[in-house]
Parts: structure tokens; C-alpha cells; sequence
């Protein structure tokens, strides 16, 4: 793996999550990012603000969870986003703590069909059980709710998402919280019950999604 390859990663690791706080899915130093290139893992650091991250603040790590390079300590949800590189094919991960989709996840065990685009994360949108943050439980949890999808919600905490590159990881953040505030706007009107989709036209939107975007 160049050097190059390995610094070009990181500047869309550090633009991905300053784009977190921008948008508004994180507060702080909340939430985490992070892209696999070949065998290594670049995450952000754990407390550190990301406007103040420079390209020297490289922090990388195998798919061990070993520091291989930076002198910043990796995010404390390492485990995370280390449990989805060995069990997928993903090549990021977007962490965050998304008011809406915080809020549904102390809620329901799934995220209601509200909206179609749940077939763009493989289906019914799962809250994995409560677990603290950090642990190697919340992992295994979050493995279950991943079961076949590209996201879910954390009760109590989050969202995480993975994608074959930083853009979709984020994309499909995005969605998710768009459908989670969505049903909590729906869910509030009173005397009214939103109307949810059956799990046929869920997979008649999944099909037609798989040809979107392309060629005719």
C-alpha cells in the first residue's frame, strides 16, 4: 500500500467526519469514521475535534485492532467498526449519533417500513440490544442487527453504516436518518397512524432499485 493511497484515505476519512458535524449527525468530538485500504484501517482519534486533524495525524490500524501508525489513540468504538471489516466486504464505516435515528432507537426493535429506501440498506432497519460503548458486546450486538443489511440503529446511543466507499457509508447514514425523522414526524400527529409498507412492496422497491442509476 503507497503512501500516497494511504494519505489520499485519510483526507476523505477526515472530510467524511467533519461532514458529520456539519450536517448535524454528531455534536463534538461524537461519532466516527473510518476506511479500509488493503489490510490497514484508518479511524479517527478518539476526543480529538476534526477540524483540528492534519494529514499527519494518520491513525491507522490492522484488522487486529494493533496501531501501526499515529500517535493519536484510535476511536474507542474500534471494536465496531473492526467486527464489520472482518465479517464484510466493506471498505468504510460512518458512526454517528443522528438525533432522529437516536430517538427511534429508544422506541422500537426495527425501524417501522415507512419508506421505501429501507431497501437500500437491505431491508427493515434493526435496533441492535443496548450495550456500553466501546465494548466488544456492543459489537456482537451490532453484528446481529447487520444480519444481511448495510445499517442499523444502536438503541440508546446511534447509527452505523458501511459502504464499499466513505460516499455510500455516509449516503446510507443519511438515509437512515431521513426515514428515522420521517416516522417521528408521522408518528406525531395525533388521532393518525402512518401507513407502513407490506414486505412485498419493500422487495418490489429493492428490485427496482438495483437498476438504478444505471445504463438503458
Amino acid at each position: 500500500m503507497t503512501q500516497d493511497a494511504i494519505e489520499r484515505a485519510w483526507d476523505s476519512v477526515v472530510g467524511t467526519a467533519r461532514r458529520t458535524v456539519t450536517d448535524g449527525l454528531v455534536v463534538g468530538t461524537s461519532g466516527n469514521v473510518s476506511a479500509r485500504v488493503g489490510e490497514l484501517v484508518l479511524v479517527t482519534p478518539s476526543g480529538v475535534p476534526y477540524d483540528r486533524l492534519t494529514p499527519g495525524d494518520v491513525v491507522a490500524v490492522d484488522l487486529d485492532g494493533t496501531q501501526v501508525r499515529g500517535r493519536l489513540a484510535p476511536t474507542s468504538e474500534l471494536p465496531m467498526h473492526l467486527e464489520i471489516y472482518r465479517r464484510t466486504t466493506a471498505r468504510a464505516v460512518v458512526h454517528t449519533h443522528a438525533v432522529h435515528a437516536t430517538a427511534v432507537s429508544t422506541l422500537v426493535t426495527e425501524l417501522p417500513l415507512i419508506h421505501y429506501m429501507a431497501a437500500a440498506l437491505g431491508g427493515p432497519v434493526r435496533v441492535a440490544p443496548y450495550a456500553l460503548y466501546g465494548t466488544g458486546e456492543l459489537a456482537a450486538h451490532m453484528l446481529g442487527a447487520l444480519d444481511g443489511r448495510t445499517g442499523c440503529l444502536l438503541r440508546n446511543h446511534g447509527t452505523v453504516t458501511y459502504g464499499d466507499s466513505l460516499d455510500q457509508a455516509y449516503d446510507r447514514t443519511s438515509q437512515l436518518e431521513w426515514m428515522c425523522r420521517v416516522w417521528l414526524t408521522a408518528s406525531s400527529v395525533p388521532g393518525l397512524t402512518p401507513s407502513l409498507l407490506s414486505a412485498a412492496e419493500l422487495d418490489e422497491a429493492a428490485e427496482k432499485l438495483r437498476g438504478y442509476g444505471r445504463p438503458r
